[in-house]
């Protein structure tokens, strides 16, 4: 964005808020978010269910699936980025869609291992690439002064709307039959296809610019390793953008609190601390009720790279004292360990919001507007292999050390905070260089 500068300073009249009520593009993408989202808070509900009861696989075999289909997951968010530059993100989301749908419905019948493993590779491939074409979807429909209230006003509604699938979901295991659990898995599978519905209503985007300069153009080369038009056109390869790919890897540490959400939190509750097993779904429904309620609210005034790089830096430092309070729940009194359980979540929960709005400015503002796409498929592909690798690293380096353990992930998460404002620095400075 470009003003126009005078003489004498002239009094900056603000401009307008772009109000999210009763903007189409907005309300068709949460309509598409909200159906996705039933479906999958219904998935994961049942799913292990099935694979062990239904399908008669061993916990071990569903862990090497689902492994080997995370590692798999890890590659599929660039190529998807990149076909959302050269052909259209719609068009790309619709293909996902189908692939998915086909994937999830064949679960039901899965009941031999190698086609088990295959579906699981395509289903984790296929989400992996999902997130990286909505993320290009949403840099090609949102304008950039609203996207960032927009993703926080998403977010939120996804979270309702997987809160909706995981009750549908606990109605399914009070049956806790063969026939309601592979209901549940076509119900699912159903769900990609009626979200078809509200994502052919949204807004055409504006095909990008070719990432590819013509034959006869002269280019000159600018320390981000990318080729310039003598137009001053950015021509770029994100794989050689270092500013962008260092904070990505940032971004990936911090977005390892799911992982300590999910998984080492509720085994750090049942296997070191006198808490209730029961509150390893009353955590979850507090994380998710929180999100809800503050999503939006965390968003407002990040509205550019300096105010989302602040914004991490605060989230990823109230991740890493979360860390520190769950390390503080062993060895207490049933009653104190909940207390401290319960504060750790709501630190973690305030860190997932703040951090991930200054996350959705960072990798949609230092990113060339015409390869938003393949950059968004870069930044998915952090996070991915974050999803990866964070069970492992909790299993093996966390929960066995103890509050020793705890420290050092808090040590990680300050860190990586501390590290990304000057990276994202960093990477403004080259941005500005290459245009």
């Amino acid at each position: 964005m470009t003003t126009k500068t005078t003489s004498a300073p002239i009094p900056a009249t603000p401009a307008p808020t772009p109000r999210l009520s009763g903007d189409p593009t907005v309300r068709g993408l949460a309509a598409l978010l909200s159906v996705n989202a039933v479906g999958n808070g219904l998935f994961l509900t049942i799913s292990t269910l099935w694979f062990t009861r239904g399908l008669g696989y061993s916990v071990e075999r569903v862990g090497l699936a689902l492994t080997v289909a995370g590692l798999c997951g890890i590659v599929a968010a660039l190529p998807a980025g990149r076909a959302c530059d050269r052909w259209n993100a719609k068009s790309v989301l619709t293909c996902l869609h189908l692939l998915q749908a086909a994937a999830i419905a064949l679960y039901a019948v899965a009941d031999s291992f190698p086609v088990f493993l295959a579906l699981a590779c395509l289903a984790t491939a296929g989400s992996r690439a999902n997130a990286a074409a909505r993320g290009a979807l949403y840099a090609h429909v949102l304008p950039p002064d609203l996207r960032t209230r927009a993703l926080a006003l998403l977010r939120a509604v996804n979270n309702v709307g997987i809160g909706a699938g995981a009750a549908l979901g606990s109605v399914v295991i009070v049956f806790d039959t063969d026939a309601a659990y592979r209901g549940a898995v076509c119900l699912s599978a159903a769900v990609f296809l009626l979200a078809l519905i509200p994502l052919r209503a949204i807004p055409a985007p504006t095909r990008p610019a070719p990432a590819q300069p013509p034959r006869t153009a002269r280019a000159a080369t600018t320390r981000r390793g990318a080729p310039v038009l003598e137009s001053g056109r950015h021509v770029s390869h994100p794989l050689r953008d270092v500013p962008y790919l260092a904070v990505t890897a940032l971004n990936a540490i911090v977005n390892t609190l799911y992982v300590v959400l999910e998984v080492g939190l509720p085994l750090w509750l049942l296997t070191r601390t006198s808490a209730p097993q029961a509150m390893v779904g009353w955590l979850l429904v507090i994380n998710t009720a929180l999100v809800v309620a503050l999503q939006v609210r965390a968003a407002r005034g990040v509205t550019g790279p300096v105010q989302a790089a602040r914004a991490f830096r605060r989230g990823g430092l109230l991740v890493a004292a979360a860390c520190l309070a769950v390390a503080c729940s062993a060895d207490r009194s049933p009653f104190t360990a909940t207390v401290v359980l319960v504060a750790a979540v709501v630190l973690l929960t305030l860190g997932e919001v703040v951090s991930q709005a200054g996350s959705w400015t960072l990798s949609y503002d230092l990113a060339p507007d015409h390869a938003q796409g393949t950059y968004q498929g870069i930044y998915q592909t952090g996070i991915s292999v974050s999803q990866a690798l964070g069970p492992g690293l909790l299993t093996a380096f966390v929960l066995p050390h103890g509050i020793v353990g705890w420290a050092a992930l808090a040590t990680l998460f300050a860190g990586a905070a501390l590290a990304l404002p000057a990276t994202a620095r960093w990477a403004v400075r080259e941005l500005r260089e290459a245009r």
